[in-house]
């Protein structure tokens, strides 16, 4: 194993991130974010984003996948209310949901052809 920055994952740093989903990225009205997210998580507890998202792959940080797994919920309940009762930017909400899954998408699939009926007769118009 090459030789490398020690590794910041400690119990600390797992208390802290819980602290954070647990409601201190909203502690401070100035500065307190709407819902949590991957980058106030990574600063809060002092990692790169790109960090956060290697540990959640890693099978022996299971604790901290669930950390950010919860993370993800709540930011997800928390952008459903704010959009729904108007509190946030819908754009933004919207734009936000799709990392949750949801899609604003139509179907207008048209072929150019209706089977319609005329005195009796089928017709393709």
């Amino acid at each position: 194993m090459p030789a490398g920055r020690p590794t910041s994952y400690t119990q600390e740093l797992l208390d802290a991130a819980h602290a954070y989903v647990d409601g201190r990225y909203d502690d401070d009205p100035e500065t307190g974010e709407p819902v949590p997210t991957v980058a106030g998580l990574s600063l809060y507890i002092g990692v790169s984003r790109d960090t956060v998202y290697d540990w959640i792959k890693q099978d022996d940080k299971v604790e901290f996948s669930d950390i950010v797994s919860r993370l993800m919920a709540k930011q997800e309940m928390g952008l459903l209310r704010g959009g729904i009762f108007g509190n946030f930017n819908a754009s933004i909400t919207k734009l936000a949901l799709t990392k949750h899954g949801y899609t604003d998408k139509q179907d207008s699939t048209h072929t150019g052809l209706v089977n319609v009926v005329i005195d009796g007769k089928d017709a393709q118009v």
